[in-house]
């Protein structure tokens, strides 16, 4: 039997691992290096890191309190909220910026109102915060979930018997007991909006992030032209 799960293993790690060693290792050196020269690439890459720090910010902020109302509460419609918040998750993500577009695009109520108050999501930087946020903000909201659950709800009364406010026992006891599970949702989140290129394309094709701009190369100039910039966000 552990032979077996040892070969099956096996297939699926090297089905992971063959082709990003393949893209890497037939990459030139000389080419990357003149490809990271380019103006364009970098710009696109930076806009990547950045929209999608951003967008793991806000979610840090709107996301850990969610999630430890979801850990430590229990009310009518909860399971239906916990799966709702994964259907970002499993949506193709053209779908969700077509849904996105219906909530932040000119044409509609809430898109209007951001635009009188100077903030435009279509082709901009923040309809790509937007995106990102959108999709990856299940992975916060659930790992951050799950560190909440593992903290003993018995530590939380000790501290409040001895004179801690609320705001003091989720600082001082569950935030810093729960911290690595919120760090890794938090690290999770933003190496998923960094990826995203779906949901991205449906708001703001421009400024281009680096999976659009990877996806314009190939479908311009082929997989040789596309290639390096692909090794570069890797």
């Amino acid at each position: 039997m552990k032979f077996t799960f040892i070969l099956l293993g096996l297939v699926m790690f090297l089905f992971i691992v063959v082709p990003l060693i393949r893209m890497v290792s037939t990459s030139d050196p000389r080419v990357l290096y003149t490809t990271l020269l380019d103006t364009e690439v970098r710009n696109a890459i930076w806009l990547s890191l950045y929209a999608a720090l951003i967008a793991a910010a806000v979610g840090f902020v709107f996301g850990v309190p969610l999630a430890y109302l979801l850990a430590r509460h229990e009310f009518p419609g909860k399971k239906i909220i916990e799966g709702l918040i994964d259907v970002p998750i499993v949506i193709p993500h053209t779908a969700a910026g077509i849904a996105l577009l219906f909530v932040f695009g000119r044409n509609f109520f809430p898109g209007r109102v951001f635009h009188v108050m100077g903030i435009d999501f279509i082709d901009s930087t923040a309809g790509i915060v937007v995106a990102m946020l959108f999709v990856s903000i299940p992975f916060l909201i659930n790992s951050a979930k799950e560190g909440f659950k593992k903290v003993d709800v018995r530590l939380e009364k000790v501290a409040r018997t001895l004179g801690a406010s609320p705001w003091q026992t989720f600082f001082m006891v569950t935030f810093p007991l729960a911290w690595r599970s919120i760090l890794t949702g938090s690290i999770m989140m933003w190496a998923r909006g960094i990826s995203e290129f779906g949901a991205v394309i449906m708001l703001a094709y421009h400024p281009m992030i680096a999976p659009t701009l990877i996806f314009e190369r190939f479908e311009s100039y082929g997989l040789a032209y596309s290639q390096p910039v692909a090794v570069l966000l890797v």
